[in-house]
């Protein structure tokens, strides 16, 4: 399997390269070509992978590909990068976020659908071991009662606001809950900002749902962190991206592949973009 890569300036993309072109962890798949024209950057990322391929848009990445990965830092330009590739009946894994609005991503979900391709987006933070902890042995600590997930995101930033940090958050807590669907017209939250700090109430599922997103000062940045608070338990934990963080991303891209579907269905994809383009639009 030929892959090839849109949004290369993302330091995620030379993560995946090095997976699959240095330490071979797929061996039926290859990196072998970059989007966004003979820039300095690409020319260093396929010398580092030894890629052959450099084309100007990714609709031209169709002929030289048989999957491909969008990893734009902007979410908000993941429609115009996928629906081409989509529409050639190619395999797309979308990084984080699938898209900024519900339009698009209904969109995306949509071309996917005609065209039978294999369309999948998730947050690296769905397969840190952390979140076995919050799955695993629930029944013991009793009815959940209420979900609390921070970390950072900033809402000014340039690549589309909270979505560039905050998509995060919210997919930790659909992965925690065990990926229930929100449909957008049934999305209730209550957003606020403080200063530095954004605050979310909303209600998934039936549980109380409570997202804190901190924004990053020259200092560093707040840890991503979730607490369950049970009937008869509280569960705390930080949850941690190794530096392989992204291979887990790569390995579900590549089974999903493999078995000709996305592991979520399409509401379930569409849902956490569906909730934080609410809290969004609060602000």
């Amino acid at each position: 399997m030929r892959v090839g890569f849109v949004g290369t300036e993302n330091s995620h993309v030379k993560h995946f390269i090095r997976f699959l072109n240095l330490d071979g962890r797929h061996p039926d798949y290859r990196a072998v070509a970059l989007s966004g024209g003979r820039s300095e950057h690409n020319a260093e990322l396929a010398e580092y992978g030894g890629l052959d391929v450099i084309v100007d848009e990714p609709s031209d990445l169709v002929g030289h590909i048989d999957a491909a990965i969008v990893c734009n830092r902007d979410g908000g330009l993941h429609r115009r990068a996928t629906e081409p590739l989509l529409r050639a009946g190619i395999p797309v894994l979308v990084d984080k976020p699938l898209a900024t609005t519900v339009t698009d991503a209904s969109a995306m979900l949509d071309q996917a659908e005609e065209s039978g391709s294999t369309l999948v987006s998730a947050s690296a933070l769905r397969f840190v071991p952390e979140i076995a902890e919050f799955t695993s042995g629930a029944a013991d600590r009793g009815a959940l009662r209420h979900l609390h997930v921070a970390g950072p995101a900033d809402p000014d930033s340039e690549y589309a606001g909270l979505f560039f940090y905050g998509i995060h958050h919210v997919e930790t807590a659909l992965e925690i809950l065990g990926n229930p669907v929100v449909r957008p017209g049934d999305v209730t939250v209550q957003a606020e900002r403080h200063g530095d700090l954004v605050r979310a109430n909303t209600t998934i599922d039936d549980r109380m749902v409570t997202f804190t997103f901190v924004t990053p000062s020259d200092g560093g940045q707040a840890p991503f962190h979730a607490t369950a608070v049970h009937t008869r338990g509280v569960l705390a934990h930080n949850l941690t991206l190794g530096p392989d963080y992204n291979a887990a991303t790569l390995d579900h891209f590549v089974t999903a592949i493999g078995q000709g579907r996305a592991p979520l269905s399409p509401e379930q994809l569409l849902t956490p973009v569906a909730i934080l383009s609410a809290i969004a639009e609060q602000l």
